[in-house]
C-alpha cells in the first residue's frame, strides 16, 4: 500500500523506504520483492531507493537491521586458501554473533523464521541468493550446492543451540573450543568425501595377532 504525503527530508524518506521494504519482504518474500515495488509503497522514485540502499540485497540487510552485510563478510572469508575455509567460516560466524547488541536482530530473525512460514521463506530466499550462491561459486564443484547447504545447516544449528536455546556448555564455550570442534567437520562438508566411505586407515585390515602356543604337557 503506497504511503501518501511528503516526507520531511532525507531521514523521513529513508524511514519510509525501510517501512515499505519490511512490509514487502514480510508479505511477498525476498524473491518477489522489487525495488520498484518498495518505491511505490514508500511513495518515492525507484532511483531514490537505489540512492539510499543500492541493491535489493543491501536493502534487505538495512530493513532487517542486520549488524553486518553478509556479502562483505563472505568476500573476506572466501578469499583465502580453500584448505582453511571451514575454520574461517566458523570464526567469522562467531565473531558476528558474539557481538552483544548486534546479536539481537539476528536472534529475532532466526526465531521469526522458526515460527512463521512467510518469515522462513524470506530468510531462505535471502540465504540462497546472497550467501549460498557465493559459496557454491567459490567451490566450483558439481556437488557445490549440496555442500553449501550442508554447511548452512551446520551454522543454523550452531545459532539455535548457542544463541537461541543457549545449550551449555556450548553457549558459554570460548571461540577456540568451538572452532576446534566444528571447523574440521565444516571443512569436510566443503571439500571432503561425502560418500560415507570411511577413511583408508579405518578400512585397513586389523593386524592379526598370533595365537599363543598351547601349554606344554607335564
Amino acid at each position: 500500500m503506497a504511503r501518501s504525503g511528503r516526507r520531511p527530508g532525507a531521514s523521513g524518506t529513508r524511514e519510509a523506504i525501510l517501512d515499505a521494504a519490511r512490509d514487502s519482504f514480510a508479505e511477498q518474500g525476498f524473491d518477489a520483492t522489487t525495488i520498484r515495488g518498495v518505491a511505490r509503497g514508500a511513495g518515492v522514485d525507484a532511483a531514490l531507493v537505489h540512492h539510499y540502499f543500492g541493491t535489493k540485497d543491501d536493502l534487505f540487510v538495512a530493513a532487517m537491521e542486520l549488524p553486518v552485510n553478509p556479502k562483505e563478510v563472505l568476500s573476506r572469508v572466501l578469499s583465502g586458501p580453500r584448505e582453511d575455509l571451514g575454520e574461517r567460516i566458523v570464526r567469522a560466524f562467531l565473531a558476528v554473533w558474539d557481538e552483544g547488541p548486534a546479536r539481537r536482530p539476528l536472534i529475532a530473525l532466526v526465531r521469526s523464521a522458526a515460527s512463521n512460514e512467510r518469515a522462513a521463506a524470506t530468510v531462505r530466499q535471502f540465504l540462497q541468493r546472497v550467501v549460498l550462491r557465493r559459496v557454491v561459486a567459490a567451490l566450483g564443484t558439481p556437488d557445490a550446492a549440496l555442500r553449501a547447504s550442508l554447511v548452512g545447516a551446520q551454522m543454523i544449528g550452531l545459532a539455535m543451540a548457542r544463541y537461541v536455546l543457549r545449550i551449555e556448555p556450548l553457549a558459554s564455550g570460548d571461540h577456540e573450543t568451538v572452532v576446534a570442534a566444528l571447523a574440521p567437520n565444516v571443512q569436510r562438508l566443503l571439500t571432503g568425501d561425502l560418500s560415507g566411505t570411511p577413511p583408508a586407515d579405518v578400512l585397513s585390515p586389523v593386524p592379526q595377532v598370533a595365537a599363543p602356543p598351547p601349554p606344554r604337557q607335564a
